[in-house]
């Protein structure tokens, strides 16, 4: 903290506060975060948005980073519930990104019960959530998803202002989803006679992302959650193929 003059609270969340402070030797603005929680290691300050894209092998290392701690979580019996770019602490200097903010995550067991669907900041929302269905861990791994996307387009994929809105985002994108991809979806409590709309090429959402990452940023956008991909199995995706995953 000795690095940092903090200058004044721009946020106040139940889990943590946020300052904005200015970095003594570089006179660089950042935010800090002061989580209330304790985490589990030293922390490291929020980087402003930068404007430009991320580099490819940047956003390779951050998601196989997130995938592993997501990974790590579910091995433990824990569901995060509110992945977002926010609640990612990164060094920039070491290339290091740590999940924070645990305070909506909760423990799970099998057969799993039935969990408030106020959960995960709407534009990162799963569907079965907004749709009113149990869920489980797949919800962070739709998350995740929209993390990776952003991280490639640097803004927002699905940006919705409602819960409505948001669903209706979705399908323009990914196709409205039937009983053919999603059994059992026309039941779910929140299911209403949506405009049927067919799935577009995901690719032309990431157009900087080459065919290894589209293909595992769709498997981590199936409406199915049974279907979803893990995290541990995401971090054996041929999109990491060229990453030394030994190195974390």
């Amino acid at each position: 903290m000795e690095k940092y003059q903090k200058l004044e609270k721009i946020g106040q969340g139940a889990y943590g506060s946020v300052y904005k402070a200015r970095d003594t030797s570089t006179g660089q603005l950042v935010a800090l975060k002061k989580n209330h929680l304790p985490i589990s290691d030293q922390g490291s300050h929020l980087q402003p948005p930068n404007p430009t894209l991320l580099p490819p092998n940047t956003v390779q290392s951050f998601l196989f980073q997130i995938c592993s701690g997501v990974a790590h979580c579910h091995s433990n019996g824990v569901l995060h519930r509110d992945l977002k770019p926010h609640n990612l602490l990164i060094d920039v200097e070491k290339g290091i990104i740590k999940i924070a903010d645990l305070g909506l995550g909760r423990a799970f067991s099998v057969p799993l019960k039935n969990y408030t669907h106020e959960v995960v900041t709407l534009c990162y929302r799963a569907p079965e959530v907004l749709l009113g269905a149990n869920y489980s861990t797949a919800v962070d791994m739709w998350s995740v998803g929209c993390i990776f996307a952003e991280m490639v387009r640097m803004k927002v994929l699905f940006l919705g202002d409602s819960e409505f809105r948001q669903l209706l985002i979705i399908f323009r994108l990914l196709g409205t989803p039937t009983e053919e991809v999603w059994p059992g979806v026309t039941s779910l409590p929140d299911w209403h006679a949506y405009p049927q709309w067919e799935p577009q090429d995901l690719a032309h959402a990431v157009p900087y992302l080459g065919a290894d990452g589209v293909d595992l940023l769709s498997k981590m956008l199936i409406y199915n959650p049974a279907d979803r991909i893990s995290a541990k199995d995401a971090m054996n995706h041929p999109y990491f193929d060229t990453l030394d995953r030994n190195q974390f």
